[in-house]
């Protein structure tokens, strides 16, 4: 690994939007493990692109146990049974948003019909 394409602690935070604190904690769950001298942790590309997985996965909702097992299988790429795995999760996971979706979805229309009652309410104190 060369010196540009290793970053620090600061960049590291800067460059993915997160606070020192989520850097850290991430470190002492050991999703990540930057290269140490003294305090100073320095990040390279293999860091970078677990950080990019542990945020993609928390996007999509997947619990921080379920992105280390996602790490795993990113790392070993490629078995049968590793791919197995990551789809299950996959599949479970969007049936997870595709409830979520529903229930914003019943959400923003019941929201929808008391805006419409209350603006119709006003027009007729007009």
């Amino acid at each position: 690994m060369t010196d540009d394409q290793v970053i620090g602690f600061k960049e590291m935070c800067a460059k993915f939007d997160v606070t020192p604190r989520t850097l850290r904690y991430y470190e002492y769950i050991e999703l990540l493990q930057p290269r140490k001298e003294g305090r100073s942790r320095f990040y390279g590309p293999r860091e970078a692109a677990r950080m990019t997985l542990i945020l993609r996965g928390r996007r999509f909702g997947f619990s921080l146990e379920e992105i280390r097992q996602w790490l795993l299988i990113y790392e070993q790429k490629g078995s049968r049974e590793q791919l197995q795995v990551w789809l299950e999760l996959a599949d479970r996971q969007l049936g997870v948003l595709a409830g979520q979706i529903e229930e914003l979805q019943a959400a923003r229309a019941d929201l929808q019909d008391l805006r419409d009652t209350a603006a119709d309410e006003l027009k007729g104190l007009d």
